[in-house]
């Protein structure tokens, strides 16, 4: 029977990561995603699970540590932020590569310069291209519902991807909040008792892995890595139904709130969708149609299944908490746009770019947003690219 508890995004990772007891745990602290592991270490050092936990010098040395460990035939986890998943950038992309499900849990925070430890979305979509899944969470409870869900993601046969589990740093990480945790029972009879991997280097036959690729072998590898990325969408969903019967909550790769007849809309990632439904409500008690996507996974992207759900609206803007810096528009926004050409054209479409380094988000930046796409409406004029809550 799952449990009611309060808890900090921060401590709902740590505690899910207690429950699946994963073989390693590998780890160098930065704010804001030092508490995952330092609450981990607590339960290593408690005799609480079997970890092998290692603490090392750098981030690059944690995912170096996580993919010894994974391709070894290992279940593996770690956490990182900001700077911290810059410097695991290297490594990143040869985890991919090895097809090692590793889960990352990603506390967004903004890169350098100038130094910041708050919240935007830098830090993730920077590597959005390294061959990881990518799972975004508005609160604790997705946070930890996310985790559980990536572990059986990644480690299906037609997958064999790493996973990020992304949430938003303080705003998520450090508030508590109430959710309902799985019983350790439940928790090991979802995501298995241990890892069932294809190859190993490990006590099965011997592999080569990692080695020089020349062209002759790494393009039909990398195509290889490609498939698994498109096998992941159906993967995903096959995972969440699973979890839905287990939990009675539902995921999907994003969460549609008051689309059914929206005439303007918003896209976004992530914490503030919470703040922007509350202006979604308000604007529906005063007779306006309005809705808006919570992006639950990034990669693979939704790209058919995003344009289905914005093919009636008249307006859309897509809301970036990162600047894509290409005088074009943030990820976020380029993605979607792509979605829609062919499949749902003829559409007001803008991007914003707002709460980088932590700015607060309000309703009043919402409310701005909204107006904004009506007025767009009503006129037919716009600016596609806009800053929202800046001093210009």
């Amino acid at each position: 029977m799952a449990k009611r508890v309060s808890l900090s995004g921060n401590e709902a990772v740590a505690f899910g990561m207690k429950q699946i007891n994963p073989d390693v745990v590998a780890a160098f602290p930065i704010t804001p995603s030092t508490e995952v592991p330092q609450y981990f270490s607590q339960f290593v050092a408690n005799g609480e699970v079997t970890t092998e936990f290692v603490a090392v010098e750098s981030e690059h040395s944690a995912m170096s540590a996580c993919i010894g460990a994974a391709a070894a035939g290992g279940r593996v986890m770690t956490a990182t932020a900001s700077a911290g998943l810059a410097l695991m950038w290297e490594m990143l992309y040869v985890g991919a590569s090895m097809r090692l499900p590793m889960v990352l849990a990603v506390t967004n925070r903004a890169l350098s310069g100038p130094i910041n430890i708050h919240n935007d979305h830098s830090d993730s979509m920077g590597a959005r291209d390294s061959g990881w899944i990518q799972l975004y969470g508005e609160n604790a409870q997705e946070a930890y519902d996310n985790l559980m869900q990536a572990v059986r993601i990644g480690e299906h046969p037609d997958v064999q991807l790493p996973v990020m589990v992304c949430y938003d740093g303080f705003i998520t990480s450090h508030a508590v909040e109430n959710l309902e945790m799985l019983d350790d029972a439940d928790v090991k009879a979802f995501v298995g008792e241990e890892r069932k991997a294809p190859f190993a280097l490990i006590g099965q036959d011997p592999v080569s892995m990692g080695p020089l690729d020349l062209p002759n072998h790494y393009f039909e590898h990398k195509r290889q890595q490609a498939e698994a990325m498109k096998n992941a969408k159906k993967v995903i969903l096959e995972v969440a139904a699973e979890y839905e019967k287990l939990t009675g909550r539902k995921y999907g790769f994003f969460e549609e709130y008051k689309m059914e007849d929206a005439e303007a809309a918003l896209v976004l990632i992530n914490s503030s969708a919470g703040t922007a439904k509350t202006v979604v409500d308000a604007l529906r008690a005063q007779g306006k149609k309005v809705g808006l996507i919570k992006v639950r996974v990034f990669r693979p992207f939704p790209a058919e299944e995003i344009a289905e759900a914005l093919k009636n609206v008249k307006a859309v803007a897509i809301m970036d908490k990162v600047d894509g810096f290409n005088a074009a528009g943030g990820p976020l926004f380029n993605e979607v746009v792509s979605a829609m050409y062919g499949k749902a054209d003829g559409k007001i479409v803008q991007n914003y770019i707002y709460g980088l380094g932590g700015r607060d988000v309000t309703t009043y930046n919402f409310e701005e947003v909204f107006s904004n796409l009506f007025n767009a409406i009503e006129t037919g004029k716009y600016e596609v690219y806009n800053y929202i809550g800046v001093r210009e």
